[in-house]
């Protein structure tokens, strides 16, 4: 796999759980509590950044992708 692709996938994950956040933010200030979105939004989060952490431990595992330290 291109190592840009890698890039690509880590980062739009990333944006995928800050969109969540901020909908978690918007239903919480919109629905004052009379809806269960802002709790589907923050579990989808907590979802997709539990993925993330799995996926990258899995990619390390199996040398798809290498950790380095700072400015490697």
């Amino acid at each position: 796999m291109n190592d840009s692709l890698k890039t690509l996938l880590i980062v739009a994950f990333l944006v995928v759980i800050v969109w969540n956040l901020g909908a978690g933010l918007y239903y919480m200030l919109v629905d004052k509590g009379t809806t269960k979105r802002t709790v589907n939004a923050l579990t989808k989060r907590i979802a997709l950044s539990v993925a993330l952490i799995l996926l990258v431990a899995l990619s390390i595992y199996m040398g798809w992708i290498t950790p380095h330290g700072v400015g490697g």
